[in-house]
C-alpha cells in the first residue's frame, strides 16, 4: 500500500479521484492549495505526489520547484495540455511522470506503480557499477564521479544506472523509455532527451563535448569511459 497526497482543488475532480485510488489499495490523503500541499508533503513525507498544475493560490510549476528544493519525493504532474512544449517544461522542473487530462483512476494508478517501482531501486545484492571514473551503487543509490558524489533525482539514477548496465552499447530511446519510464515508445522521447541533458550537466560535460554519455544520431546514447574509442 502506497501513502498518496494529491494535490488537487478541483472537487469534482478530487473526491472520486480519493475514492478510486483508496479501492486500489492506497492510503490517499488530499490538499486544496499548493501550499497546503507542500505542507502536507513535508509533514507526511508521502511515497509520492500526484500535483494538479491548475491551482488557486500558485501555479503548479513553482510548487514542484519548491518540493524540488526540499524533497526527492516522486511527482506525478496532472496537466491538461499534451503538446511537447508544456511535457517539457514540467520535466524540467522537476516531475518524475505526467498524466494529461482526461484519465482515468485505472491510468493515473499505472503510473503511480510504474513510478514507485522504480523507486524502489535495484535488488540488494547489486553490486555496483563502475565505467571509468563513474561509480554507481544501486544499493545506495549513490553515484561519484572521480570520487566525488553526484546529486542525483531518482530518475535521473534509475536512467544512469540502465546506461552503466550496458558499458560500450548503444542503447535505444526506445528501450530506455520501455526499461526505465516504463511507457511505450512514441511521442515522448523528449523525455528522454531532457533527463539525458540533466546528467550530461550534472557529470560535468555537454552534448557537444561529451566525456561519458556519446549520443548516435538517429539511434540512442551510449555511456562509454572517456578516451576508449567509439
Amino acid at each position: 500500500m502506497a501513502r498518496l497526497l494529491l494535490i488537487e482543488d478541483d472537487l469534482t475532480i478530487r473526491t472520486p479521484l480519493l475514492r478510486a485510488l483508496r479501492e486500489r489499495g492506497h492510503a490517499v490523503a488530499a490538499a486544496s492549495t499548493a501550499m497546503a500541499g507542500l505542507r502536507d508533503a513535508l509533514d507526511d513525507r508521502p511515497d509520492l505526489v500526484v500535483l494538479d498544475l491548475g491551482l488557486p493560490d500558485l501555479d503548479g510549476r513553482e510548487l514542484l520547484r519548491m518540493l524540488r528544493a526540499v524533497s526527492v519525493v516522486p511527482v506525478i504532474v496532472a496537466t491538461a495540455r499534451d503538446d511537447e512544449t508544456e511535457i517539457v517544461r514540467v520535466l524540467d522542473a522537476g516531475a518524475d511522470d505526467y498524466v494529461v487530462k482526461p484519465f482515468t483512476a485505472a491510468q493515473l494508478d499505472a503510473r503511480i506503480r510504474a513510478v514507485l517501482r522504480r523507486g524502489a531501486g535495484a535488488a540488494p545484492e547489486d553490486p555496483a557499477l563502475v565505467v571509468g571514473g563513474l561509480r554507481v551503487d544501486p544499493r545506495s543509490r549513490q553515484v561519484t564521479l572521480d570520487g566525488e558524489p553526484v546529486e542525483l533525482t531518482p530518475r535521473e539514477f534509475d536512467l544512469l544506472h540502465h546506461l552503466a548496465g550496458r558499458p560500450g552499447q548503444v542503447v535505444t530511446k526506445r528501450e530506455l523509455l520501455a526499461e526505465v519510464w516504463q511507457i511505450p515508445y512514441g511521442g515522448a522521447d523528449k523525455t528522454v532527451d531532457v533527463h539525458l541533458s540533466w546528467l550530461r550537466r550534472k557529470l560535468g560535460e555537454s552534448a557537444q563535448a561529451p566525456r561519458y554519455l556519446h549520443t548516435v544520431r538517429g539511434v540512442g546514447v551510449r555511456l562509454d569511459v572517456p578516451g576508449s574509442p567509439g
